[in-house]
């Protein structure tokens, strides 16, 4: 699109170091470093037009809150009074669906009450907010993001190699709704809010337009993977109850529990969203179905070896 770009990000685990690796392969510009330090907050903004601001503190275990608040509030706040002092145009905060809290019935929309359920919902809340206390010095946008996936995403690739392995249980009904977004058309999303002049000072919710429960889901993985749906089906309770007992054995001690109440979302929480203020104001809609944005991943993890 002929915009010259600068990607910042850390490059600690393997996954952060093979995703730089990557870009700077592409012929794009990646400076690894910490947005905690102002220094180099404002060395990364330098010359910039428009911030997408996309780090954050996610699935740590083991880490006091006030990591989350550190990552999550703190940098935001660094990185946004950089961005001022560069003479930024635009600053786009990359929030979360998170803030939303538990599952909610019916469809949810940019107005709708915040209720988030735990540290990493609220700090992206409160991250909010502080974007929003600049507004008057800087044009900001809100950019909720919901489940996102496609190549470069690790996060889905236990479910897509488990179902390839016929070893990926299904846990409780399979029923919960969600509307997750490929890659591809988040970035083009993102873009129009930096670009937009109607996206000044608003809020978006940014996800697909297919609505799918977690069972199309996994059936959807299945065809993309090349195997039958998985067969096995267990109730959810003592997954629960597990989860309760190893938080609250393991995480006193330091140690990551196997399995946590979050990754139990996955298959409980349902989340759907109205995408007409994305479609009126950024002129936006998804365009990768999920069965060929599955098929897409798939290819990808293939063509990496990590499937």
């Amino acid at each position: 699109m002929g915009y010259d770009t600068v990607v910042t990000g850390r490059a600690e685990t393997q996954v952060e170091i093979s995703r730089l690796n990557r870009l700077q392969s592409a012929g794009v510009s990646v400076q690894a470093g910490s947005l905690l330090d102002p220094g180099f907050a404002a060395s990364i903004v330098h010359g910039c037009d428009a911030v997408i601001h996309l780090a954050a503190a996610q699935h740590e275990g083991n880490v006091p809150d006030s990591y989350f608040r550190d990552i999550n509030v703190g940098a935001t706040r660094l990185l946004v009074e950089a961005a001022i002092g560069a003479g930024a145009r635009r600053f786009v905060y990359g929030s979360t669906i998170g803030v939303y809290g538990e599952a909610a019935d019916g469809q949810l929309d940019e107005d709708s009450p915040l209720r988030p359920a735990n540290i990493y919902g609220r700090t992206k809340a409160e991250a909010e907010t502080v974007v929003s206390e600049y507004a008057a010095r800087i044009q900001t946008c809100i950019a909720r993001i919901s489940e996102t996936y496609g190549p470069g995403d690790f996060r889905l690739l236990k479910m897509f190699r488990a179902i390839a392995r016929g070893r990926f249980p299904v846990i409780g009904p399979g029923t919960n709704l969600r509307q997750v977004i490929y890659v591809d058309d988040l970035v083009r999303a993102l873009l129009l809010t930096a670009e937009q002049p109607e996206a000044v000072g608003q809020t978006f919710v940014l996800c697909g337009s297919d609505v799918m429960n977690t069972n199309e889901m996994v059936q959807k993985v299945a065809v993309a993977v090349g195997h039958r749906p998985p067969r096995i089906r267990v109730p959810i309770w003592p997954f629960r109850a597990a989860a309760a007992v190893l938080e609250s054995t393991l995480s006193p001690l330091g140690i990551q529990p196997p399995l946590t109440q979050r990754r139990l979302d996955f298959f409980t929480k349902s989340f759907i969203f109205s995408t007409q203020k994305c479609r009126k104001v950024l002129n936006f809609v998804s365009q990768t179905p999920f069965e060929v944005g599955a098929v897409k991943t798939a290819q990808w993890y293939r063509d990496g070896g990590y499937l």
